[in-house]
């Protein structure tokens, strides 16, 4: 609730959240839901106050209360800023999806960009950069003329990019992180953009990279049709995925990102044209303390994985 309409507009409303929010982390959530339900009878439109009325019930074990919950912050807000579409899908309510909303994904992103690294580096260990640069050199050694940092955040993955790049370009769906991003002066062009759509229409790239940013996307199918369109002869492709446990291609997690699975990333790469040259299991960050298992893939077109002397991981 608090990244977006924290205030119903009602102050008297505002008061009961406010209490529903003490008792929900006093560890009664059933009551919390109970007073939450008040606000919202003298705030009836608050979208952000019911999605948060339908994570007290889901707490407080109601499944059906909290997707009617949901359902109506959708109703009251389409664009799904909060990402109530994601909860309808987790509990079983909706059907699953094969993207996240990107107005859910912007909001996030714009909310958390000013403590988006604190939180990342210094408190998830958050360690992919370094990683995939390595496994970038070790795939191809040398400059790249012209880099596509795909959803570049601000700027973690460009700042391990930029001492082995002529030219770094920098997209991200935030508005929040690309001025975080520019603020680094480490890119050449800074541009808004949702992956779920992107091309690009300028010179072909010798690198392109994801980093940490699949998890946001689901089917990687069009992302990665669209790379594969963008790279120059010899280009490489650099990107990581959460790991999927269990069959199938992907599947939305409790923390509404997606994890994809090894077989799903090889068989859309090679519907693509293109070879894994490298793939490394690793951590990628904690979450509540748990590792975060991942996958971190350098693919190019087949020329380049013969190039390479690996071959036989295509």
């Amino acid at each position: 609730m608090k990244p977006l309409q924290a205030s119903s507009g009602d102050l008297n409303a505002d008061r009961h959240a406010d209490f529903a929010e003490m008792l929900l982390a006093s560890g009664e959530p059933a009551q919390a839901a109970e007073l939450l339900l008040g606000a919202l009878e003298l705030a009836p439109r608050w979208a952000a106050g019911w999605f948060r009325l339908g994570e007290m019930q889901e707490a407080a074990g109601l499944p059906d209360q909290a997707a009617q919950a949901w359902a109506m912050a959708l109703k009251l807000e389409p664009a799904d800023r909060l990402g109530a579409a994601l909860k309808l899908q987790l509990i079983g309510k909706a059907a699953a999806a094969a993207a996240p909303p990107s107005a859910f994904v912007e909001t996030l992103f714009d909310h958390y960009a000013n403590s988006f690294e604190e939180s990342l580096v210094g408190k998830l260990g958050y360690g992919l950069p370094d990683f995939l640069g390595r496994a970038i050199g070790k795939a191809r050694p040398g400059r790249f003329g012209l880099a596509l940092d795909l959803g570049c955040g601000t700027g973690l993955m460009g700042e391990r990019l930029r001492p082995f790049v002529d030219r770094l370009e920098g997209y991200d769906i935030s508005a929040g992180m690309l001025r975080k991003a520019r603020a680094k002066g480490i890119y050449d062009r800074l541009a808004k953009a949702d992956l779920q759509h992107f091309s690009h229409t300028g010179d072909r790239a010798d690198l392109v990279v994801a980093a940490d940013v699949f998890i946001y996307v689901g089917a990687l199918d069009r992302i990665v049709g669209a790379v594969a369109n963008m790279l120059a002869d010899g280009g490489i492709f650099a990107f990581s995925l959460e790991t999927l446990v269990g069959g199938g291609d992907f599947a939305l997690l409790p923390s509404r990102r997606y994890a994809h699975s090894e077989a799903y990333a090889r068989h859309v790469l090679c519907a693509n044209g293109l070879s894994v040259l490298s793939l490394e299991s690793m951590v990628i960050r904690h979450d509540r303390r748990d590792p975060v298992e991942g996958l971190a893939i350098v693919a190019g077109f087949p020329a380049t994985a013969t190039e390479a002397g690996n071959p036989a991981t295509a």
